[in-house]
């Protein structure tokens, strides 16, 4: 019986992001550097293959400080943590690597010169993500509220209005955050803005990427995790513009009755998922179908960032 014909549209960019290559090159370099085990405070990306990969290398992922000796380092994840973590390595004089995305930690220094000006802050962003949590302890409790919807947005009434700013997560849908963004604007005409959009290059484009494709296809896989927020906002963002789509994590999550009666799958992946694992999802599509692949690039993307100091000898 000779298979079905199938068109796949393949996303560029997709996957690994600067931030994401960058988090795991700490981890494996320092254990390089210091031998294991390494101990990383949180999942250093969402993506349990990730994850599981650095484990059998000999990282250990911990939830807390607590669970880390004093004496063998610790590398926090790239969405950011809490001032207070860091200040209490300091205070058990640890060696620690702080591999938060650079963009990450770019709020993070704006909502420092905010809080320096005794604004209130609004941060638009997904209640108890780390990127979230971390952004908002950088400074005391009650200076930042989080802003979750246009509800919010609508809703929120601040002590001082004419002494606000805002920031938001790097990974939000960008269509929504907009959305949010004029409604707080329309309130408060003073509101301090960023300077540039928080939401990352990565975030923007893959969401942009999907746009392209979604009215060319009938169903969108996308890879990733669900606990990840990029990748979430690619399912929502593929079904805002009327294309059915569902996340997975491996292509074993693939079920086949998806596609019944589809001709053209899409595929992409969020930003912490490997480029090994999309290959995965094309081999099992080819296995049952005879798959006519395309690639659609709306981007090209060069962005690399540094090690941080402690590393870059070992890097």
């Amino acid at each position: 019986m000779s298979k079905e014909q199938m068109k796949v549209l393949i996303a560029n960019p997709r996957g690994f992001c600067a931030g994401v290559d960058r988090a795991i090159k700490i981890v494996e370099v320092a254990l390089d550097k210091f031998g294991p085990p390494v101990y990383v405070r949180h999942e250093i990306v969402h993506n349990r293959y990730v994850v599981e990969g650095l484990e059998a290398r000999g990282a250990i992922f911990v939830d807390t400080l607590k669970e880390v000796p004093d004496d063998k380092p610790v590398v926090f994840s790239a969405h950011g943590v809490p001032a207070s973590v860091p200040a209490e390595a300091e205070r058990r004089e640890m060696i620690y690597v702080d591999a938060t995305c650079p963009l990450v930690s770019k709020v993070h220094r704006q909502v420092e010169r905010h809080h320096r000006k005794k604004h209130h802050i609004l941060m638009i962003g997904h209640a108890g993500h780390p990127e979230v949590i971390g952004t908002m302890g950088q400074v005391e409790e009650g200076a930042m509220t989080l802003i979750e919807t246009t509800d919010d947005a609508r809703t929120v009434s601040p002590k001082d209005p004419k002494n606000l700013s805002f920031v938001t997560q790097t990974t939000l849908s960008v269509d929504d955050t907009q959305e949010i963004v004029e409604i707080l604007k329309e309130r408060f005409p003073s509101i301090e803005t960023p300077k540039k959009e928080d939401i990352c290059y990565a975030t923007t484009n893959r969401q942009e990427a999907v746009k392209a494709m979604a009215e060319d296809c009938d169903f969108l896989i996308v890879i990733g995790a669900p606990n990840s927020s990029n990748s979430m906002r690619l399912v929502e963002v593929a079904e805002k513009h009327g294309c059915r789509a569902n996340l997975v994590q491996r292509s074993k999550d693939i079920n086949w009755s998806w596609f019944d009666g589809v001709n053209t799958i899409g595929i992409t992946a969020g930003a912490s998922a490997p480029e090994i694992l999309v290959e995965e999802v094309i081999e099992a599509i080819r296995e049952k179908y005879h798959a006519h692949i395309d690639t659609i690039t709306t981007a090209e993307e060069n962005v690399t960032f540094k090690l941080p100091p402690v590393l870059a000898k070992a890097g």
